[in-house]
């Protein structure tokens, strides 16, 4: 199979068997068990680690069920062959070619030699930024709210797993709502989705060259300045617009709107958890929320979206068509023509999964197209975010949604190479004809 199918079927199957264990009766609080587009729902918005839900996760799930979302977040985070050499590390201390080459795939790895280093680093950066968070979270619990040692740890590990794949879930009714004004919840928190979205080849690569920035790879480069662009001029926007909304941040003094603003920006990011009422925020905040997550955050990491890098290409293509000149060139380096294509395949086949499902929430719901479009961008960038309209949507429109959910964890690139049972090679080239653009 090719390293892309091999992906595919993989995070297939961690979807259906955590589906199997949230229908438990041991997994749902009260008689019987989850119903099956609940369970499946939760299931692929964990792995995929999105962070919408259909039903409470804080008062319909047991903690057994919440284990299991959480195991299912950490997976999908870490990537399901990523996770696999990992077992194969520990149990037989070696890896196949083929688990080489399906862990290189997964990872966007240039080369799958070191593949045994490049899973350790990732394990690492993993649990060393997780653990981070966790003890900042559990100290705030414990000091600020009182919490006992057994409820501190047991929100802070979640909420540092949660935070760190860009998943969303959490163990309060009102997401983090009843945090909007404290920074020492709300900074771990997206502290940890910044780096989750960084992608492991870029944090890999701070890690061994951070004082040296002339060695850092295109790559690096497009994503950090991507990333920093897109969450300042996300704060501004979303604070500016929603300053004095007062079911917003209206009734908030300066320092916690401004604080509020900057991580609602963050969650744009792919990671769905939400300080204030989403629902009650302006159109206009929830179009520029659209244009963020749909763009998402860096590749090869726990983000969804097309990818700050895809989008960074597409502008750089741009400007060098306006200034008339032969190739695009990015930080002194001149950018291969293939990844061209590879960006407008990427961006035509998202439109189009937005579009298509789009369409078929408006067709099968009766809410009005700015609350279906915020859902659809919001499952394909695996975000989690949610204007309210998730929990009352009928079981079609759950599927759809899961299915965006699906697209948008793989990306749109490795699903469709995935589907291609093999690579066409043409021997020979047509002649050339230009048609008219624009």
């Amino acid at each position: 199979m090719h390293p892309s199918q091999v992906v595919v079927l993989g995070f297939a199957t961690a979807i259906v068997v955590g589906t199997a264990l949230l229908m438990l009766p041991m997994s749902k609080r009260g008689p019987g068990g989850a119903e099956l587009v609940d369970a499946l729902f939760t299931a692929t918005s964990a792995v995929c680690v999105t962070g919408l839900t259909t039903v409470d996760t804080a008062t319909y799930w047991t903690p057994f069920g919440q284990v299991v979302i959480m195991l299912l977040i950490q997976l999908g985070g870490l990537g399901i062959m990523i996770f696999a050499s990992l077992i194969g590390l520990v149990l037989a201390r070696k890896l196949t070619v083929r688990s080489r080459i399906n862990t290189a795939s997964e990872a966007k790895a240039t080369g799958w030699g070191d593949v045994r280093g490049l899973v350790r680093g990732i394990v690492r950066i993993t649990l060393g930024i997780e653990a981070v968070v966790f003890i900042l979270l559990w100290l705030r619990f414990a000091f600020g709210y009182g919490y006992d040692p057994g409820r501190g740890a047991w929100n802070a590990g979640f909420l540092a797993v949660s935070s760190f794949n860009n998943a969303g879930f959490a163990l309060y009714s009102d997401n983090l709502m009843g945090f909007v004004a404290d920074p020492y919840i709300c900074l771990p928190i997206a502290a940890a989705i910044i780096l989750g979205g960084l992608g492991f080849p870029v944090i890999m690569q701070l890690r061994k060259e951070f004082r040296r920035p002339l060695h850092w790879t295109m790559n690096t480069k497009l994503v950090l300045w991507g990333t920093l662009v897109l969450l300042v001029g996300g704060t501004v926007y979303l604070t500016v617009i929603e300053w004095s909304n007062p079911k917003t941040l209206g009734g908030l003094d300066p320092a916690a709107r401004i604080l509020a603003g900057f991580f609602q920006s963050v969650q744009t990011r792919t990671a769905g958890f939400n300080s204030i009422d989403i629902g009650a925020m302006h159109d206009a905040s929830w179009f520029g929320m659209d244009i963020l997550m749909f763009i998402g955050a860096g590749p090869a990491g726990t983000a969804g979206g097309i990818k700050v890098t895809t989008f960074a290409v597409l502008f750089f293509i741009m400007l060098t068509e306006l200034r008339g000149e032969g190739a695009v060139n990015i930080f002194g380096k001149r950018l291969s023509r293939a990844v061209h294509r590879q960006a407008i395949t990427v961006v035509l086949i998202a439109v189009a999964a937005v579009v298509v499902g789009t369409s078929a929430l408006l067709l099968i719901t009766d809410s009005t197209l700015d609350r279906v479009l915020f859902e659809a961008v919001s499952a394909f960038g695996t975000v989690g975010l949610s204007t309210g309209i998730t929990t009352q949507l009928p079981a079609a429109a759950k599927l759809v949604l899961i299915m965006l959910m699906f697209l948008g964890r793989l990306g749109p690139l490795t699903l469709g190479t995935a589907i291609a049972l093999r690579e066409r090679r043409v021997l020979y080239e047509l002649p050339k004809e230009r048609p008219a653009i624009g």
